[in-house]
């Protein structure tokens, strides 16, 4: 499919809106986007016209984004848009939607901190079951080990040998910035982390 990805800056205008619907979670709200230009006679910036857009967003990301969001706040929304004309008290008007596929506070206008949202049953339960990973043998048994090539290396059997990508993570447990994550919640101290 054909899609028209986005991403726009800008500013929420306002409350995000949150329902559970039968196919998950939506949140969405106004998001409001300024030019921004340039004036040489005045020698300073100046806000050109502003255009607004609806930003929905479902599932975990609507109720991350709801848990996240106040109106004014700066934000950056990536995702696939939409423009549909309705006939409403006798005029035609077009609308403009973005479905989010991601959505971040612009840090080039202040600063925020991360939370690393906690898993739900649901997600758990998808997955237990070992076939339903992607990197996942589809001839393994339920609950056995992966099959690995002969080599020792990161491929699987299923894909010749090959290497399959990069390895996954270090487990939630070990991981060191959900550890640092817990951490700086409860140090009144800010640290700077380096990553040579």
């Amino acid at each position: 499919m054909n899609d028209t990805t986005v991403t726009l800056v800008g500013n929420v205008a306002t409350a995000v809106e949150y329902r559970d619907t039968a196919t998950g979670g939506v949140a969405r709200f106004r998001f409001a986007v300024s030019a921004r230009r340039w004036d040489r006679e005045k020698g300073l910036w100046s806000d050109g016209p502003t255009s607004f857009y609806t930003v929905s967003a479902w599932r975990s990301l609507g109720a991350n984004l709801a848990a996240s969001v106040s109106v004014g706040e700066p934000l950056v929304v990536h995702g696939r848009l939409r423009v549909r004309e309705d006939e409403r008290d006798g005029q035609r008007k077009t609308f403009v939607d973005v479905a989010a596929l991601a959505v971040g506070h612009d840090l080039s206008r202040g600063t925020a901190a991360f939370r690393r949202a906690a898993r739900t049953e649901s997600r758990s339960e998808f997955r237990s079951d070992p076939r339903s990973e992607p990197w996942a043998d589809p001839r393994a048994e339920p609950g056995s080990e992966p099959v690995s090539d002969a080599g020792g290396g990161r491929g699987t059997l299923w894909d010749g040998g090959r290497d399959a990508g990069p390895e996954p993570g270090p487990e939630p447990a070990r991981d060191p910035w959900a550890a640092a994550a817990s951490d700086a919640g409860t140090e009144q101290s800010i640290r700077l982390v380096t990553v040579p």
